[in-house]
């Protein structure tokens, strides 16, 4: 490995030596990974295809486009970030996915679904359109492939049939296991004996043929394809005016680096079925790759975390857990979500109930829709995604949600800062986005028993609700919390004060109480709102306290603009209130790069110190106003 400084130097290699050099990628991701946490079990499984792909081509001049980035790891290695391969995921480090910023050998930023090959054919187009001659190709998963983009984009290409190459991961899994039709048809591709048994008895007969039988073979494409069409029902790939070339191990570097030198003498789009396997040469991640999809710290030997020494709940578990108790009382709760079920705290549902669980896949619009459907027909539906993946599904909130006033419960598990996966990962546009959506109630929790009572208020109410939450630990909710509803647009006030009002949402609720007793230190006593709503915000305990004071810090897990902050501004226009400094705190410029949670919002100051510091300085300047 410590040969290799940039592609182009595996080509002086022997196969022995690319086969060693895969097992030395291999021990370098399990120890780095083992310390940082990261996506393991997905890079694990492409080692061999990402040596295969820059022996074969000639990056950056010839483009890898990869979709969602999971997998990147080996490529950053081979394209000269080994030695910083110790600071991914770290602030100031390498990125845990592809950033074109970060190197000239990453063809386009990533760290969504199912982008890539729209984005391989915009790059094949611009390099049609100069004239120049390079390859061009895609690497997509068989989750990424259930996204409808995806397939918007595989239909366009054999519509305008450019020269490229789409590469298909197919190792059977996105984040938990795949889901659909199409999983299903590629199960068939790579297991179906009839077609493999015929293939190989074809090749063996022509190339018993004396003098011609080489050459034979060599024209005997078309006829294969024959086969192909006879046993496998449908080519969907063909019919979509690709040739499909597969499948293949995609652990042999022998079969990758023979079908790719292949691929590169066809005209046209080209997709080449790769099987893999997630968490390949580390066997707790190849028995347990859900797990090792997005790892924390563990311990290498043995592939078990290392301890954490809280025992909380995570909010994710929270709302799993309460979502069960109130669905084992009312049979028309429904839970859907897109290909994260374990990630959003609804495996325990999935198995309890699972003719009322739906994993759509990796398909937030049709998730979306398709509750609203549920809604029509009677149905509570409670939606969990990601707040950055929701964003994908912004129309359909609008359009087939709230324009049609439908009782739609949206909850947003990873809200506001997110930590190692960065900017593609952090939920910092959900209030911006929601929140002039007719009809929607939108709350934000200061805590796991908040979050309880939110979850059973919003499936008492008739209109589209969202419930916005941050990844990490809370406290565990109590019996009688789980049963509290909340008057929706009722705030809470947690300590009075007549110096400043600090309004802090959702998760900020915590270090404004850590500001509070700070602040009291000062001589400076604060007045603590929990808001709860963002939307309608609690208008009468807000501008109350709002004259007392006349200084008023609003704090947000959040970009500031179109935020909560901007909610209270609006507020203040539409009620008059007058003669009162305010002061937003928040995120400024969202795209902050990787680090932990905690680490961000500190220096971002959105700590107890930091809104503790901008409290003093609201309070001198208010001063000098007075």
């Amino acid at each position: 490995m410590e040969k290799i400084n940039e592609p182009a130097d595996l080509k002086q290699m022997k196969l022995k030596e690319l086969e060693q050099l895969a097992a030395e990628i291999r021990n370098l991701m399990i120890d780095v990974i083992s310390k940082r946490g990261g996506h393991l079990a997905s890079s694990l499984g492409v080692v061999e295809l990402t040596i295969a792909l820059h022996y074969a081509f000639n990056a950056p001049t010839d483009k890898i486009i990869w979709d969602v980035g999971h997998q990147c790891y080996a490529h950053k290695i081979l394209t000269g970030r080994r030695e910083q391969f110790e600071s991914i995921r770290c602030y100031q480090g390498i990125s845990g996915f592809p950033k074109i910023d970060e190197s000239p050998y990453d063809a386009f930023s990533v760290g969504h679904s199912s982008t890539s090959l729209s984005a391989a054919l915009g790059i094949a187009q611009a390099r049609d359109l100069r004239n120049e001659k390079s390859f061009v190709v895609d690497v997509i998963g068989d989750g990424a492939l259930t996204g409808g983009m995806a397939f918007e984009a595989l239909n366009y290409a054999g519509e305008i049939k450019p020269d490229l190459i789409v590469i298909l991961n197919d190792n059977e899994m996105s984040i938990d296991q795949n889901v659909g039709g199409l999983p299903s048809y590629l199960a068939k591709l790579r297991t179906d004996p009839k077609y493999f048994r015929l293939k190989e008895d074809l090749e063996q007969v022509l190339e018993r043929i004396p003098a011609i039988g080489r050459t034979m073979l060599r024209s005997a494409e078309r006829l294969k394809d024959s086969v192909k069409y006879l046993l496998v029902p449908g080519m969907l790939f063909e019919e979509l005016g690709f040739t499909y070339l597969g499948p293949i191990d995609g652990h042999s570097l022998v079969k990758l680096l023979e079908l790719l030198r292949h691929a590169k003498s066809m005209k046209g789009p080209v997709l080449i079925h790769v099987v893999t396997k997630k968490g390949k040469g580390y066997t707790p991640a190849e028995k347990d790759p859900n797990r090792f999809h997005g790892v924390g710290p563990f311990n290498k030997e043995t592939g078990k975390p290392l301890h954490n020494a809280s025992t909380n709940p995570t909010y994710s578990e929270v709302f799993g857990t309460t979502l069960e108790k109130l669905a084992s009382e009312d049979d028309s709760i429904v839970a859907i979500t897109a290909a994260m079920a374990s990630g959003t705290g609804l495996d325990g549902f999935s198995k309890r109930w699972p003719k009322r669980f739906f994993d759509v896949g990796i398909a937030e619009q049709n998730a979306v829709t398709m509750a609203s459907g549920l809604a029509v027909e009677g149905f509570n539906p409670v939606v969990a995604i990601y707040s950055t993946f929701l964003q994908r599904a912004y129309d359909q909130i609008l359009h087939d949600v709230c324009l049609q006033n439908q009782h739609v419960v949206l909850c947003i598990d990873r809200a506001g800062i997110v930590g190692e996966d960065g900017e593609t990962h952090n939920g910092l546009f959900d209030y911006s986005y929601l929140r002039h959506m007719p009809g929607l109630v939108l709350m934000s929790p200061a805590s796991g028993a908040e979050l309880s009572s939110m979850l059973k208020t919003a499936l008492s109410l008739k209109s589209p609700v969202a419930i916005r939450y941050p990844r990490g630990r809370t406290e565990a909710p109590s019996p009688a919390e789980l049963k509290e509803i909340i008057l929706v647009g009722k705030g809470k006030l947690l300590k009075e004060g007549g110096d400043i009002l600090i309004l802090a949402a959702g998760s900020m609720v915590l270090p404004a109480l850590e500001a509070y007793e700070i602040l009291l230190e000062k001589g400076i006593h604060s007045c603590i709102i929990n808001p709860r709503f963002i939307k309608p915000l609690d208008r009468e305990l807000i501008s109350h306290w709002a004259f007392k004071c006349k200084r008023v810090l609003t704090v947000e897990d959040h970009i500031l603009q179109g935020g909560f902050g901007s909610a209270v501004l609006e507020m203040f226009e539409e009620e008059g209130i007058e003669g009162v400094c305010l002061k937003r705190m928040g995120f400024r410029h969202p795209f902050t790069g990787q680090g932990s949670r905690d680490y961000i919002l500190d220096l971002h100051g959105l700590s107890g110190k930091g809104i503790a510091k901008e409290a003093v300085l609201l309070c001198q300047v208010g001063e000098k106003v007075g």
